[in-house]
């Protein structure tokens, strides 16, 4: 039992040491990350399209 309360001390010692992002800072990754998805979309939907055409062509 003395392990599974020093497990969670130290946890608590770990998640004290956290820097967390300010709301700032989470609204710009967040927006970051919205972009990132966005250009992906784009880019795999664009290569999707191309590669069906092709197959189209050959079929």
């Amino acid at each position: 039992m003395s392990q599974v309360k020093g497990f969670f001390k130290g946890v608590s010692a770990e998640l004290k040491k956290i820097t967390w992002p300010t709301e700032k800072e989470m609204k710009t990754y967040t927006v970051q990350v919205m972009c990132f998805v966005i250009v992906l979309s784009v880019f795999f939907f664009a290569v999707d399209l191309v590669i069906s055409q092709v197959i189209g062509l050959l079929g």
